[in-house]
């Protein structure tokens, strides 16, 4: 009986979750985002370009209202309510979460969602519509941030990982190398 009370009956899964790993790569994400937001606006004037190599990348400081790509500029709000439903979701299904690479991939994503969301909070003209600071500028794709690059690196990655055929739940597919990994 203390089992069942200790929820390590035979109901719960044997398979550990990646919870706090999830949540690990999410914190570092987040902080790495929070803090090169800081030196952007410390250091950099809107209008005035810094190159790093050459053309090809350069930092460049601007407020973006819309998503990536500056698209639904005139929703912040609704992007605001979007993204921290999506980041919402992926903290409420991250806890069951049985692959360390799923972890990885969710937290990812996570990190870089709460990123842009303190500055949709907490950057003018205010909550819910604040802009979000971008900085990287990639030859004449739009300028981006940390966050924005987490959010796509980890949509990737986690398409690889469903293409590749990793079970989000940690079980064998297949007796390939990934196999309960």
């Amino acid at each position: 009986m203390t089992a069942d009370i200790a929820g390590i009956s035979g109901a719960q899964s044997a398979k550990p979750t990646w919870r706090r790993f999830l949540f690990m790569a999410a914190g570092a994400i987040f902080l790495l985002d929070l803090g090169t937001k800081a030196l952007a606006v410390g250091t950099l004037e809107p209008g005035h370009p810094v190159p790093v190599l050459g053309s090809w990348l350069s930092c460049e400081l601007t407020r973006n209202s819309g998503a990536a790509m500056s698209m639904a500029a005139n929703r912040t709000v609704l992007l605001t309510i979007v993204v921290l439903s999506v980041a919402a979701a992926i903290a409420w299904i991250g806890v069951n979460v049985r692959s360390r690479w799923w972890a990885l991939g969710l937290g990812i994503i996570l990190g870089g969602a709460a990123g842009n969301l303190v500055d949709r909070f907490f950057r003018a003209p205010g909550p819910m519509r604040g802009h979000v600071v971008d900085f990287l500028a990639i030859g004449p794709m739009p300028v981006f941030n940390v966050a924005d690059l987490a959010v796509l690196a980890g949509v990737v990655w986690l398409i690889a990982l469903s293409l590749s055929g990793f079970p989000f739940n940690g079980t064998a597919r297949s007796s390939g190398w990934h196999a309960g990994r």
